[in-house]
């Protein structure tokens, strides 16, 4: 049915093109109320941004194309606003529709993410008659892979730990890489993706591009997100925390011990490998 839905649709409207501007879209679906099959095209060439449709009604294939290389592999990340109804999300490749986020996903807060290269984003309004009072709403956010098909900063992913030369270049690429131990582990009160709340006490800030982490009398201190499922625990052992920022808030990628870091990080200095220097004193 969805299928037959796009493929009408493409043939029917001619799919008008446009954009609010680079990186967010507002549209509404009364500009197109009596022809309801209409598929309108909208392109967002920033690494991160938003769209809001109103009174949705027909569909909007949404294209992600940052002005990066095109080598580049990229996780887009949705996350919905708590407001969000009447369309469903899906992804869109050769004619195919796949479910991304459901209504009910979206009024949860559930945030998803994909990789470019699996398709469009196809937001498809719900069959109603009565389509007042209801925005599809949700922010996006594109995030360097580090893998072909890898999602590590995806919550959902796997706590599988780094390689070595993903552990060297997230030194260099993450919006953060500190030195420190876990004080404090506590669920999250909004957790709607089975994350929690981690409190770290630092020895070493190497890099933040936000105030994640603060100077609190002499000691260094931030709370991180992690997965439940990499079941992080308190302890004195030090591990080298690297992530990055989804949504404003710190999501952990790579947190080998500091023991094993320093190891790998020496040697590569030695080889002349390591793509990037740090003070490891």
């Amino acid at each position: 049915m969805f299928l037959f839905i796009l493929l009408s649709a493409l043939v029917l409207c001619g799919c008008a093109q446009y954009s609010s501007d680079q990186c967010n879209w507002t549209g509404s679906g009364l500009t197109h109320e009596s022809h309801a099959r209409d598929v309108e095209q909208v392109y967002l060439r920033c690494a991160e941004g938003s769209l809001e449709w109103l009174y949705p009604t027909g569909a909007v294939i949404v294209n992600l194309r940052p002005n990066l290389p095109s080598s580049t592999l990229l996780l887009a990340c949705l996350k919905p606003r708590r407001d969000s109804r009447g369309a469903t999300l899906f992804l869109e490749r050769a004619g195919e529709l796949r479910a991304l986020l459901s209504e009910e996903e979206q009024a949860a807060g559930v945030v998803r993410c994909f990789g470019l290269q699996e398709g469009a984003l196809f937001v498809e309004a719900s069959a109603r008659r009565d389509i007042s009072r209801r925005v599809t709403a949700f922010q996006y956010q594109l995030i360097p892979t580090q893998t072909p098909g890898g999602r590590p900063y995806s919550p959902a992913a796997a706590c599988r730990p780094c390689t070595d030369d993903q552990l060297l270049m997230a030194l260099c690429t993450s919006d953060f890489a500190v030195r420190g131990r876990i004080h404090h582990v506590e669920d999250d009160d909004d957790d709607d993706e089975g994350q929690v709340s981690v409190l770290l006490w630092l020895s070493r800030v190497y890099r933040q591009k936000s105030g994640v982490f603060v100077s609190v009398r002499g000691r260094w201190t931030g709370r991180v997100k992690m997965p439940v499922r990499c079941e992080p625990r308190a302890g004195q052992e030090e591990f080298l925390f690297t992530g990055h920022l989804r949504f404003g808030e710190p999501w952990v990628t790579c947190a080998p011990l500091y023991t094993h870091f320093s190891t790998l990080y020496r040697s590569a200095l030695h080889a002349g490998t390591n793509p990037c220097h740090i003070h490891t004193d």
